[in-house]
């Protein structure tokens, strides 16, 4: 994920696009997601047929409202158990769109799942996904926002295959999944040679390092608490935490406030429309310097599940995760 630093002048916010600094290098991060526990499918592949049923998910995050050219996502991805059998398939799509169509990054992955029963409630899964980035970057519209002449070749369509894996545990009031979903490191561009007048840097996509973990208790016979937790680990950049807390009221409404280590406060909310359909809602608002601009009014996320209930007859875990 590209990393931005905000000049504001005259009532203009400009986004410059520079990436995380540690001694010259210059890393990208995977998106990040609020709602995250209703989107393992895009950082482990070993969740992939972990419901039991037909599960198809879309996440939209606009993130920074307000201000140009802020980072916006969009993942869609579907995953199923095969009938009859332990393994699991799934499908993953993953687009970053930065600088209103300066930089689109694209992922696309397949991922295959195998299930081992451990014990009479948990099950243990392995996961492997392949796939590829998509980059593309235009250097002209990045200098549309940054003051400094940033010189360099576009890239279009820049093909990086991958591959990850992920293992993840199981129960009807637990879960436990540790992750990297891309294994190979790639160089994206570097003119640090190329002009000295120039903006100069290097951008490497570093390997991602996920651990997701959640338990839901029953408070009463009409309420569930869910705490949860999902840390996220890469060369070059701090550990981020998240925390969440939520409620989940009759099977059908839930609630609850998340926190992201030194970066943001959130409110997430989410109804079960149906058995087959959930629509989830998430509110950031960042407790770094970004936040205190009156340009930024928060970042948001709208998440949309549908599911083919009893297709399978084997429902694993609560609509809670």
């Amino acid at each position: 994920m590209v990393k931005y630093i905000i000049n504001h002048k005259r009532h203009f916010v400009s986004l410059i696009f520079i990436f995380t600094t540690i001694g010259g290098l210059l890393a990208q991060q995977d998106a990040q997601y609020t709602q995250y526990m209703y989107n393992t499918m895009s950082v482990n592949p070993a969740y992939a047929g972990s419901r039991g049923q037909l599960s198809l998910a879309g996440l939209y995050r606009s993130q920074w409202v307000g201000l140009d050219g802020a980072p916006k996502t969009f993942t869609l991805n579907l995953h199923s158990p095969i009938r009859n059998s332990k393994l699991g398939y799934g499908f993953s799509v993953i687009n970053d769109n930065i600088g209103d169509g300066v930089v689109q990054e694209t992922y696309l992955d397949a991922a295959l799942s195998y299930t081992i029963d451990v014990s009479a409630e948990g099950k243990l899964s392995f996961g492997l996904n392949f796939g590829a980035s998509i980059l593309n970057l235009d250097f002209n519209g990045l200098n549309n926002f940054d003051n400094e002449p940033i010189s360099g070749d576009n890239i279009d369509n820049k093909f990086q295959p991958n591959f990850g894996l992920g293992v993840y545990y199981h129960t009807n009031k637990f879960y436990l999944g540790v992750s990297t979903p891309r294994l190979i490191a790639s160089d994206y561009f570097d003119n640090s040679q190329r002009d000295s007048n120039s903006v100069q840097f290097l951008s490497k996509e570093k390997i991602n390092f996920y651990l997701i973990t959640g338990l839901v208790l029953d408070l009463n016979s009409q309420l569930k608490f869910k705490p949860a937790l999902l840390t996220k680990l890469v060369g070059g950049a701090p550990l981020q935490v998240d925390l969440s807390a939520s409620f989940l009221l009759n099977e059908k409404f839930s609630f609850g406030v998340a926190y992201r280590w030194d970066a943001a406060f959130s409110a997430l909310i989410g109804f079960q429309i149906s058995d087959q359909i959930m629509l989830g809602l998430a509110y950031d608002k960042e407790t770094t310097e970004l936040g205190s601009t009156r340009f930024n009014d928060g970042s948001f996320e709208l998440f949309l599940r549908f599911e083919l209930v009893k297709s399978f007859q084997r429902l694993v875990s609560p609509r809670f995760f």
